[in-house]
């Protein structure tokens, strides 16, 4: 694609730029900006472009949105962002500040070492459940303190996110030269369509519930960091308010969508349900596969954009994201997951196991009944809140928790002790009602064993369980032992030793 006048002026003052900044200056290239790095700083301009979704043709829209991008950016990496600077001088001497009308606008951030980037830790093996777990909370912290948007605006109707995605496909029709590809991006818009039509009265209820917020628009891992620790997000979406104010589900559909297609769909898993635990956000599911879908197009969008400027394995990742997108509509038949064990068992950690292998979604009670107290997860819980109504409170509402999650198209694992049968005939009739598998995932370990687990639990004080020996010693004495009728379904798993990988053999093996 030839360039204009306008963006080739630009090409050669960034090439000055870049030259007044020494031999050591690195250059970094997207299909909408340029980013050169030198002396532990980076200056990102703005190409002087125009698309139907953007528009920084002109000096002053590239000052404004220089400007937002620095507001926006700041509540994701503080850090990171240091101001605004204008390039002065001449096209043949620019200087980067300086007196003297503007020449173009750069964000001036602190550089970071690029191996830091989710994208490379993910490449290298390193980025860890820390890492995870870490975002997940930061994450929702930062969605539930964004601003909402007005019921009256005009973003996230069903007829507005029609436009979105009319937009998107119309680009990828466009530019997929082959049949096949152009016939999975014509089932992909029958399959959207479908789903607006189905899913309506939810994004409907998901704006008057207040859920379209000022979010970051754009969390692939290429836009996520750690360091020393701390994981923070850079380039949230300046140019496009309504590729900003969308729905919370939406934001995090992007980053689990992106850890799935570069092969972590374990930390994908780990990540929403660490998310949903934070947020309670349950009832948002049902739109998640939309926006992950959705999420997958608009990547494979920007690398046909990129490759239209001469990226080289850009038309590759166009192709792999499209791929991955008609592999995301052809989800698994759901099935209700039931924990069941002694406090110290390893039920917890068996279900989060259970969760990756199954690409799940774990709702736990003792997250569940503090939310139901209006207490914070961590905070001691008092008598009462292990009273018998409150316990029964809890199973009423993990009951009809999971009948929404499965009811959305998820597997979902009720992670509580189930000790007694009638806590676990409710949720077996479910099963039966809603036509999925049932299955009694059993965790087991010696006495001893969960002893010394519960008084490590203890001492630590970092869990939202408040269970100790007393409560085990009492479970002990009563319980009532699997039926006839549902020992075809227990699974029971020694939880010493066990790993993912083994569970997931096991599970396999049961399911099939």
């Amino acid at each position: 694609m030839p360039e204009s006048d306008a963006l080739s002026r630009q090409r050669a003052l960034i090439d000055r730029v870049a030259a007044s900044l020494g031999s050591s200056c690195v250059r970094h290239e997207t299909h909408i900006s340029v980013v050169l790095v030198a002396g532990g700083l980076a200056w990102k301009f703005k190409k002087a472009l125009r698309f139907d979704f953007l528009d920084f043709s002109t000096l002053d829209k590239r000052r404004f949105y220089c400007e937002e991008e620095l507001r926006l950016n700041r509540m994701y990496a503080p850090e990171l962002y240091l101001g605004v600077v204008a390039v002065t001088g001449d096209s043949v001497h620019p200087v980067l500040g300086g007196n003297g009308p503007p020449l173009d606008y750069a964000v001036k951030m602190r550089a970071f070492d690029q191996a830091a980037l989710w994208s490379a830790r993910i490449a290298d093996g390193r980025l860890t459940v820390a890492d995870i777990d870490t975002w997940a909370t930061r994450l929702a912290t930062l969605h539930e303190a964004a601003a909402r948007a007005p019921a009256e605006s005009p973003w996230c109707t069903p007829s507005a996110l029609q436009a979105i995605a009319d937009e998107t496909l119309d680009l990828l029709s466009a530019h997929l030269p082959e049949s096949a590809e152009r016939h999975d991006a014509r089932m992909l818009r029958d399959w959207e369509a479908q789903q607006r039509a189905d899913l309506r009265a939810q994004f409907l209820a998901r704006k008057a519930g207040g859920f379209i917020r000022e979010c970051h628009g754009d969390l692939h891992c290429a836009n996520i960091l750690t360091v020393d620790g701390k994981v923070e997000a850079f380039d949230c979406i300046e140019f496009s308010e309504s590729l900003r104010w969308i729905d919370v589900m939406n934001d995090i559909a992007f980053t689990c969508m992106d850890l799935r297609f570069r092969g972590s769909s374990h930390c994908a898993s780990r990540l929403l349900n660490a998310w949903l635990e934070h947020t309670g956000d349950y009832a948002g599911l049902p739109v998640f596969a939309y926006y992950e879908v959705h999420r997958a197009l608009i990547r494979c969008k920007v690398a046909l954009l990129a490759a239209a400027q001469g990226e080289a394995r850009a038309r590759r990742d166009a192709s792999d994201y499209l791929a991955f997108a008609v592999q995301r509509v052809k989800r698994p038949a759901p099935a209700l997951v039931i924990m069941h064990g002694f406090s110290g068992s390893g039920k917890t950690t068996l279900a989060r196991m259970a969760v990756e292998a199954l690409d799940a979604i774990q709702i736990r009670a003792d997250i569940e009944r503090k939310r139901l107290a209006g207490i914070p997860a961590l905070q001691r819980g008092g008598a009462a809140l292990y009273a018998e109504e409150m316990t029964r409170r809890v199973y009423r509402h993990l009951l009809e928790t999971a009948r929404s999650i499965v009811r959305a198209g998820w597997t979902a694992v009720v992670d509580a002790t189930f000790l007694q049968r009638e806590q676990r005939s409710p949720f077996a009739a479910l099963a039966e009602e809603l036509g999925v598998r049932f299955i009694i995932l059993s965790a087991t370990a010696t006495e001893n064993e969960m002893r010394r687990r519960l008084m490590l639990r203890e001492s630590a004080q970092a869990d939202a369980s408040d269970a100790g020996v007393a409560i085990l010693d009492r479970q002990l004495a009563c319980h009532d032992p699997f039926s006839s009728t549902e020992e075809p379904r227990v699974c029971a798993v020694d939880t010493t030793g066990m790993t993912a990988d083994k569970l997931r053999s096991r599970l396999d093996t049961f399911l099939a």
